[in-house]
């Protein structure tokens, strides 16, 4: 196996694309791997991570006339783009979606999507075993049960790709604080999606600008 490891390994804003694989309401219907409000949450904070970094993003649906159209909450992220509709259950398969990311001329391709055993794994194995930087983020992805999700995953493993969470690539694409151009966009991502962390970070906020009461004289 090929460890990645080294700072050359982290992600980086300027490197990455990012491909969104059939979040349609045909496979949430039988996510039995996460909580499915969690997995919307996540993949809509990925997006919307990608945007504030300027990381390409790919929207790819399979027969959404007959699976649903990409949840609004990732499609309105980027309103008016084109979704990359297939037949093949194998994105990378799909000379459309493989042209799209192709042009945009990066090498770290991250991938997440509804299932993990299916949709997110034939293209992450495919694109890895073509030399392609893979990152598969696990919890903006969900499979059929708990078993395939993590068989999925030791499969990609196996096939050299990288596994990530969503909040650890934006945390790789930041890097570090003192890169100040994204914060504010970035403080009202952690409140609308990171949970405990996002909540923490707004009452910290509203104490910074209560007033502290005088104490009698």
């Amino acid at each position: 196996m090929t460890f990645r490891n080294g700072l050359d390994s982290l992600l980086r804003p300027q490197d990455s694309v990012l491909v969104l694989i059939d979040h349609q309401p045909a496979q949430l219907a039988n996510l039995n791997s996460h909580d499915p409000h969690i997995v919307v949450n996540n993949a809509t904070g990925l997006a919307k991570a990608a945007k504030i970094f300027g990381v390409p993003t790919i929207l790819t649906s399979v027969i959404a006339d007959r699976g649903g159209l990409i949840f609004p909450q990732i499609t309105s992220v980027f309103p008016g783009q084109e979704v990359i509709d297939r037949t093949t259950v194998n994105t990378w398969e799909d000379p459309n979606v493989v042209d799209a990311v192709r042009a945009t001329g990066r090498k770290q391709l991250i991938i997440a999507g509804l299932w993990t055993e299916v949709c997110v794994a034939m293209p992450v194995i495919q694109a890895a075993g073509e030399g392609w930087d893979v990152t598969a983020v696990t919890d903006a992805s969900g499979g059929m049960s708990v078993e395939s999700h993590q068989v999925a995953i030791q499969r990609m493993i196996r096939a050299g790709a990288n596994m990530m969470t969503w909040f650890a690539v934006l945390a790789e694409w930041q890097r570090d604080w003192a890169r100040t151009e994204h914060v504010a966009e970035l403080s009202e991502l952690f409140m609308e999606h990171a949970a405990g962390s996002g909540i923490a970070f707004f009452w910290e906020q509203q104490l910074l600008n209560t007033p502290v009461p005088r104490t009698a004289a």
